[in-house]
């Protein structure tokens, strides 16, 4: 009986790291509450999501939902009250601080509504930025890795341009090749185009769903429906919880909605 229900458990345990293995992100009864004063506030309420490789998924929800505490524990940014959470295969709410930075630095690109570039260093230096801090010792070259993200993003003529000299979709694909240049298992978009006009949004959204087709696994906040339909699923929070988590069936292709809005502003010139 112990000799069964020990190959029980070992099974179990393989069919466990199988799972991990096939998930960038999983979720166990996630949770976050923080405190004030002498109040508890539970922000974040027993979620569990499954993320595979190569999905494009958008985390909506209204503001109080959640889904800022949920993007802020799925970067590694803050720890969980409760409930575990597994990036690639590891479970980071095990992991100390360092260990927390190491991952977050690996396996983690960050895009944000802000854009978040130093203001006074080009955009290649900008790009730059992740590879001082990364000990894996796979940035031997860090200059041409930087070239070769911001190449990729379509900004290989920019390069040596400063964030002022550059417009708002510039700063966001330089945002988008630092997120890039580390090679990471995860992209991390916080509106992404928050800061940004119709036409330049839509132009972002062609770049990540190429970059999507590409296999990268883009996980974005956003509060605007007809932005998250540019995505492959979409899970909704309320009140710190997930309600919803569809595929979305009649996806938005960004390279069509593009050349909408060009022929429009033709005919209206």
């Amino acid at each position: 009986m112990e000799i069964e229900t020990a190959a029980q458990d070992l099974e179990e345990d393989f069919n466990r790291e199988i799972i991990l293995e096939n998930l960038i992100i999983k979720t166990v009864n996630l949770s976050k509450t923080y405190k004030v004063g002498d109040i508890d506030v539970p922000a974040l309420k027993h979620v569990n999501i499954n993320v595979e490789p190569g999905e494009f998924v958008a985390i909506m929800g209204a503001s109080g939902s959640g889904k800022s505490t949920l993007m802020n524990l799925l970067g590694c940014l803050d720890m969980p009250t409760a409930g575990d959470y597994f990036l690639d295969g590891q479970n980071t709410s095990k992991m100390s601080k360092n260990e927390y930075a190491q991952i977050r630095n690996q396996k983690i690109g960050f895009v944000f509504q802000g854009f978040n570039l130093l203001p006074r260093t080009t955009a290649l230096e900008n790009v730059e930025l992740p590879l001082m801090y990364d000990r894996s010792g796979k940035t031997i070259n860090q200059e041409k890795m930087a070239i070769a993200a911001l190449e990729r993003v379509g900004l290989g003529d920019r390069m040596h341009h400063i964030p002022s000299q550059l417009s708002g979709g510039q700063q966001q694909r330089v945002a988008l090749a630092r997120a890039l240049v580390n090679e990471p298992s995860l992209i991390l978009a916080d509106e992404p185009t928050g800061n940004l006009d119709s036409r330049t949004s839509v132009e972002v959204f062609h770049l990540f769903q190429q970059l999507n087709d590409e296999g990268i696994t883009i996980v974005m906040v956003t509060h605007e429906r007809d932005f998250a339909a540019f995505a492959k699923r979409i899970i909704e929070m309320r009140d710190g919880r997930v309600i919803k988590d569809y595929e979305i069936k009649d996806r938005l292709n960004a390279e069509t909605e593009l050349q909408k809005i060009l022929s429009e502003a033709i005919i209206d010139d």
